[in-house]
């Protein structure tokens, strides 16, 4: 039987706002709309504060997969109280005026999606990564550029390289790449894959992969540009997330369609010509790059002991 006053805690109380009090500080940082990091600089404790589809605020640690649970939880764990001690922690909070929390309103997340973002947190970040270097030609300088630091992440058990996709709550999916092994994260959904993001940046490039997205950064340097990759065929979210991201970059920014070179490659570049037409900014202009000589950027960049075969910059013809 649900406890009224146990559940009045779990919905009524932001945990963000009662960790706050207890020394926590949002990371702006590694928080998006869905999702709050917080970090406490006394004791060197992380967590990820989120609401469930029922409401409760709930939290994790990437640290310790044990660490999880509600607003209860985090004061169990963290001050060694029993049951009755947390009642009595927490009754001051329910109408006090702390409830009304600074922090912007987290929206309620599905399961997957919680799922999603707990595997993601408990992985790090890849600054090196034998598959990528050694199979896929990235050089580990790219790596770890500040443009896609953060972005690329690689798992313990498998060693599988990671590249995280965002829609307009956050994270929610990531592409997974090893050897002979292409996949995406269970119970996640395709939004864009994006390279961090910087205030006089004045070209987009979208790719169908990460890996693309990497191999024309290499291929082709420029320190104000930003990568996109839609992680193969469009889904009906990621028309409108390329908009979005069009729609926001700098004034009289270029907008790369850089796809494949097929059919299906020409069919994405159109998708991405729309986006910038629907953004409704007369001051982006639109360019469609394609490999000469390869199906795909990555084909282009382990081209061994060769130079770069230049890109052809005209206008796609969708077959």
């Amino acid at each position: 039987m649900t406890d009224p006053e146990l559940e009045s805690f779990k919905r009524q109380i932001d945990l963000r706002a009662y960790a706050a009090e207890h020394g926590y500080q949002l990371d702006r940082k590694e928080s998006w709309r869905g999702s709050s990091v917080l970090r406490n600089p006394a004791s060197d404790d992380k967590i990820i504060v989120k609401r469930s589809g029922d409401g409760h605020y709930i939290f994790f640690s990437p640290r310790d997969e044990r660490d999880n649970g509600s607003i209860i939880d985090f004061v169990k764990n963290r001050q060694n109280k029993s049951l009755g001690e947390v009642r009595k922690e927490l009754r001051p909070w329910i109408g006090r005026a702390a409830t009304l929390s600074p922090f912007p309103e987290l929206p309620k997340t599905s399961k997957d999606r919680i799922r999603v973002e707990t595997d993601y947190a408990r992985m790090r970040d890849a600054v090196r990564h034998a598959y990528l270097e050694n199979e896929r030609g990235i050089p580990a300088h790219m790596l770890a550029n500040p443009r896609f630091l953060g972005r690329i992440r690689t798992e313990a058990k498998h060693k599988n390289a990671i590249f995280p996709h965002f829609d307009r709550q956050g994270l929610c999916g990531f592409e997974i790449k090893n050897y002979g092994f292409t996949g995406f994260a269970s119970g996640g959904v395709k939004g864009l894959f994006s390279s961090q993001e910087l205030a006089d940046d004045n070209r987009a490039v979208f790719c169908e992969s990460a890996i693309d997205a990497l191999s024309h950064a290499v291929l082709f340097p420029d320190e104000r540009t930003r990568y996109y990759s839609i992680g193969g065929q469009l889904n009906p979210v990621q028309p409108e997330l390329m908009r979005a991201a069009a729609a926001a970059m700098p004034r009289n920014s270029a907008i790369v369609a850089a796809m494949d070179a097929d059919p299906e490659g020409a069919r994405l570049a159109e998708a991405v010509r729309a986006a910038v037409e629907l953004s409704g900014r007369d001051d982006l202009s639109f360019v469609f790059q394609e490999p000469v000589g390869f199906k795909d950027w990555n084909d282009q960049l382990r081209r061994k002991g060769k130079p770069p075969l230049p890109a052809r910059l005209d206008q796609p013809s969708v077959a």
